[in-house]
């Protein structure tokens, strides 16, 4: 393939992806601080009565940071845009946004919510410290689905962070929080 070539489909890829974010960035709006805390805590209500091995990771946890609602849609490139907030305690103590983008074989648009269970100072610092966390870059993390959840303990806890994806609604081929960065946001 020609550099030029390999110019054009770099560009039309980053049109595509910037096309299908803001249109997926429109779709899920921007919420008031008030209204993110209340969707968190109803979040976090829903993903408790349907896994109980997130309600006790969440008693030995730093910070836990609660994305109620995101929102993605694609047919070919597609992205993914949420916010969300960050909970210290009983405190809040910042707003993040969840951010991503693909491009495949993919059609469809869903909306769901994940949590991520930051269980050492170390995850929590760099959140806090960097410029955005792009899970598969700094501190370790895993998805949690029905099999790991049932082998947690606190014995067995030896990562950074846990997240848990949940209230999975629509139509969408894979889910996937992998490429997704996380940016503090005001609110």
């Amino acid at each position: 393939m020609t550099h030029a070539r390999r110019t054009f489909h770099k560009i039309l890829l980053a049109t595509a992806a910037t096309l299908t974010l803001g249109t997926v960035s429109g779709l899920a709006g921007a919420a008031s601080a008030e209204d993110l805390n209340r969707d968190a805590e109803q979040a976090l209500q829903t993903l408790y009565k349907s896994n109980s091995s997130a309600e006790a990771l969440s008693r030995k946890a730093r910070a836990v940071l609660v994305f109620p609602k995101i929102v993605k849609a694609g047919l070919v490139f597609g992205g993914s845009y949420g916010e969300g907030v960050l909970k210290k305690g009983a405190d809040y103590a910042g707003y993040y946004n969840s951010v991503s983008a693909s491009w495949g074989w993919q059609a469809g648009a869903e909306s769901y919510g994940y949590v991520v269970f930051l269980m050492s100072d170390k995850a929590v610092k760099y959140l806090d410290k960097s410029k955005g966390w792009e899970f598969g870059v700094g501190p370790s993390i895993v998805v949690v689905n029905e099999g790991i959840a049932k082998n947690l303990s606190t014995s067995t806890l030896k990562n950074d962070a846990y997240a848990f994806i949940f209230d999975q609604q629509g139509l969408m081929a894979s889910l996937s929080i992998e490429g997704t960065k996380i940016s503090r946001i005001k609110r």
